[in-house]
């Protein structure tokens, strides 16, 4: 079985007992893909006790959980983990069963193929990304501003490289042009403004041209924080419900 969600950001109860009872009846076999904005590598330097546990918690769980980067990943700490080979692309193993799928990887699960890219540009910097010190940051707190912190809340990383949009395609062409699913964070420029953002970039638009591009049969995104299909672009937005693909 392979089940698929939205972001997480480091809160993970929706894979409770409760909250999630399928999880009971799924072995290391099964899959929980995670659209992006994880979370649980997030704690500057190394992990809190309370990361650890969370880990731990996931790590325990009788399933497999994978999951693409968003732009909310401390991606300094998610890049160090061991490079392996998995089902035919290359994920960061965080802990055995819970693995970074990278991005512009083609994966074969269950007889299907996954084209994955993760990343996004994030929308809540409008006033600024500080240096940590900047004596501006609590006054900033209190005001509420849409800010956050380089190394702290924020890294570069979030955007994908030209070299890694390269590979991607690189890849596609590799498979024919076509996957069975695409999983990735950002939204095309067209889904995007279909639900009525327009806060258009680089990766919305290399995106969108995969879109034009590739052969497949559903697309799965998450970083809009909503839980809609778009049928026209056989696509769906995913974020707290988790669906069985």
């Amino acid at each position: 079985m392979l089940y698929i969600t939205g972001d997480t950001h480091g809160m993970f109860e929706r894979f409770s007992s409760r909250s999630f009872p399928e999880g009971k009846h799924l072995t290391k076999d099964d899959y929980v893909i995670i659209l992006g904005d994880f979370g649980g590598i997030w704690d500057v330097n190394k992990s809190s006790k309370a990361e650890l546990y969370d880990l731990q918690w996931l790590e325990d769980k009788p399933f497999t959980i994978l999951f693409i980067d968003g732009n909310h990943e401390n991606f300094e700490r998610l890049h160090n983990f061991p490079i392996k080979s998995w089902h035919g692309g290359k994920v960061h193993e965080i802990r055995p069963s819970i693995l970074h799928l990278m991005r512009g990887e083609i994966y074969e699960i269950d007889g299907k193929s996954f084209f994955t890219f993760g990343g996004a540009a994030s929308h809540d910097i409008s006033d600024g990304i500080l240096e940590p010190g900047d004596k501006r940051i609590k006054q900033w707190q209190k005001e509420r501003r849409y800010f956050r912190i380089n190394h702290v809340s924020w890294w570069k990383e979030e955007m994908p490289t030209r070299n890694e949009m390269e590979y991607g395609i690189a890849n596609l062409e590799k498979h024919g042009n076509q996957a069975d699913y695409i999983l990735t964070h950002s939204p095309t420029s067209e889904m995007a403004e279909k639900l009525g953002y327009h806060n258009f970039d680089a990766l919305t638009s290399y995106l969108q041209f995969l879109h034009k591009t590739i052969d497949f049969n559903k697309w799965y995104f998450g970083h809009l924080h909503r839980d809609i299909a778009l049928p026209e672009y056989k696509a769906h937005c995913l974020y707290k419900n988790i669906i069985a693909i």
